[in-house]
């Protein structure tokens, strides 16, 4: 075991020290590693055999799908009316645009599915605003960089399902409703955070809008908000799965797209298409790759023996997932949320399993734990893109970033600690 653990992981890690794609990196590891216990010409064909399998899965059709419905709400005039909405909902808080920024996330994140999009779109429209209004550029910046992988933990959200798949099925209707509360908790808790240094640094209230404004507002974004209305209505309903879903997804943004907006035309559906294809090829050879590793590191009783350690360190559950936490909020810092999901998933999983933690509760948690690093240097994909459109630099974003940090990591252990937060939504409406 320690062989196979030393090959695994090292070969792993000298190949992403090369410079060598994570999903290549991830396959070759796992073939190397197969080469332990078997022929050279063996390990090739398991690890295709593993690729091709784990990749023919109807639960996966959903991936492509939202992915698509995201390229289609992005593109498609989405962003500037929930942007509008939020600010009726934010303005007479203390920092009110940064207040906007942050419900913005939440709302155009759930709907795209993507913490890149959203800190794309959302801060390249709010950056400008909160500049005329006298905000610190970094502390915009940190703002839109903290709040925008909010949207990842409220339903839809392809990382879950992602998620599901690597577990063996855990219910994707179950994490779904599981991460309404947490992911409006982190919303939340950057606001509070927000609301105290704008308060200090004496930021401006918006004016209260005129009930006209409100009623338009509300009315512009009651259409894309009622695509989550669509998707997890149906899925609890029980009208539709989550596949099902995701194909309904994109024909309602697509009407919404193409005829109730006319943001865009039929002659740009084919690069959407493009686009949404290059994305999903990119996540499902990093899926398939993962199950190849996940197979190897079965076959060398890795999960296992490392469950067996960490159970033989402490018999606290509390230490034990602090451990843990703390192990994936490392890990989050170089790695990327996908890859980071598809390889710790199944090494952890048998740890928090012995404890008895539902896979839905541990599932909210990973997601919780790898939103917080997507936030953080080096390689986190949000921060650069936040620091891109907000026209500030990684080093001067830092240090307003770290009283978000702060929050985030909190509100991370009272979800680690309290099941009820992510299992009480799945119990009271499917009775998980």
């Amino acid at each position: 075991m320690t062989s196979a653990v030393l090959l695994l992981f090292g070969s792993f890690g000298f190949l992403m020290v090369l410079g060598v794609p994570i999903a290549f990196s991830i396959g070759s590891a796992a073939a190397i590693t197969f080469l332990l216990f078997m022929s050279f010409d063996q390990s090739m064909f398991i690890v295709a055999q593993q690729m091709a399998s784990g990749l023919d899965s109807f639960t996966l059709l959903a991936i492509p799908f939202f992915i698509l419905a995201g390229n289609i709400m992005n593109q498609g005039g989405i962003a500037m009316r929930l942007i509008s909405f939020a600010k009726v909902l934010g303005g007479q808080l203390p920092g009110s645009l940064a207040h906007c920024n942050i419900l913005a996330n939440m709302m155009f994140g759930s709907i795209s599915g993507s913490a890149v999009a959203s800190a794309a779109a959302v801060g390249g429209v709010m950056a400008p605003l909160q500049k005329k209004e006298g905000y610190d550029p970094a502390f915009s910046a940190a703002v839109n960089i903290a709040s925008s992988p909010t949207g990842l933990l409220i339903p839809p959200s392809a990382t879950l399902i992602v998620y599901s798949l690597i577990t063996g099925g855990t219910s994707i209707a179950a994490l779904f409703v599981a991460g309404y509360v947490p992911g409006i908790l982190m919303g939340l808790g950057l606001m509070i955070v927000a609301g105290i240094i704008a308060k200090r640094r004496g930021y401006p209230v918006s004016s209260r809008p005129p009930m006209r404004e409100v009623l338009i507002a509300a009315r512009d974004a009651g259409p894309p908000l009622g695509l989550i209305i669509v998707v997890m209505g149906g899925i609890i309903g029980g009208v539709f799965t989550a596949t099902e879903a995701s194909a309904a997804a994109v024909v309602y943004t697509l009407f919404l797209a193409l005829v109730c907006y006319r943001e865009i035309g039929v002659r740009d559906l084919p690069k959407i298409v493009l686009d949404s294809a290059v994305t999903t090829s990119i996540v499902l050879l990093m899926i398939g790759a993962s199950i190849a590793m996940s197979r190897a590191m079965a076959f060398g009783d890795i999960p296992y023996a490392i469950s067996d350690f960490m159970l033989g360190l402490s018999e606290n559950p509390i230490l034990i997932l602090l451990a843990i936490n703390i192990a994936l909020l490392i890990v989050g810092t170089f790695m990327d949320m996908t890859p980071a999901l598809l390889i710790f998933t199944p090494i952890f999983l048998p740890v928090v399993g012995d404890l008895g933690m539902d896979p839905v509760h541990f599932g909210i948690v990973m997601t919780f734990n790898l939103c917080i690093g997507i936030c953080t240097p080096p390689v986190g994909s949000a921060l650069f893109v936040g620091c891109s459109v907000g026209g500030t630099t990684i080093g001067q974003v830092i240090r307003p970033l770290l009283p978000f940090y702060g929050v985030l990591v909190v509100l991370l252990l009272v979800v680690t600690y309290v099941p009820a937060l992510s299992l009480t939504l799945p119990r009271l409406l499917l009775g998980y």
